[in-house]
């Protein structure tokens, strides 16, 4: 089973979808889940159901920072080196998903409203929609690393 497949099972059993992606990498690249699971839980629905930044993309972007990230003021390389796979990884997502990153355009409504969560529950966003861009998000960071 491939680790964006792992990312849509976490996200299946209840999990969010930063949770889903930070968490299938994680034990990997040396960090516990539960740990994972916690760091990454308010970054759901677009960073605490704010609709901003979707949270597949953010749970991709903490795999690719603890793959790379600068650990040292002067580790100026891991700095670059992380920076320019997040850019990659956005292109990648973007083309993938109707140009966008924020969880609001990708569901086409907003979640951080009554009225936009009522929409999109109506319409099953969170079923239908949200595990494509969990795999997505997964699939995309898979290949960078």
């Amino acid at each position: 089973m491939s680790t964006a497949d792992e990312a849509v099972i976490c996200f299946d059993d209840g999990f969010n979808c930063s949770q889903a992606v930070f968490s299938a990498f994680a034990p990997q690249l040396g960090l516990d889940r539960v740990t994972a699971l916690k760091v990454a839980g308010t970054f759901g629905g677009g960073m605490g159901r704010m609709g901003e930044t979707c949270g597949a993309v953010t749970g991709a972007l903490m795999v690719i920072g603890l793959k790379y990230g600068q650990a040292t003021n002067d580790d100026k390389a891991a700095k670059e080196k992380s920076y320019e796979l997040v850019r990659q990884f956005a292109e990648r997502f973007r083309a993938r998903n109707r140009g966008c990153l924020t969880c609001r355009d990708l569901l086409g409504a907003d979640i951080s409203t009554p009225e936009g969560m009522k929409q999109l529950r109506e319409k099953q966003a969170f079923t239908t929609m949200c595990p494509k861009f969990v795999h997505d998000a997964a699939e995309i960071v898979e290949q960078l690393l």
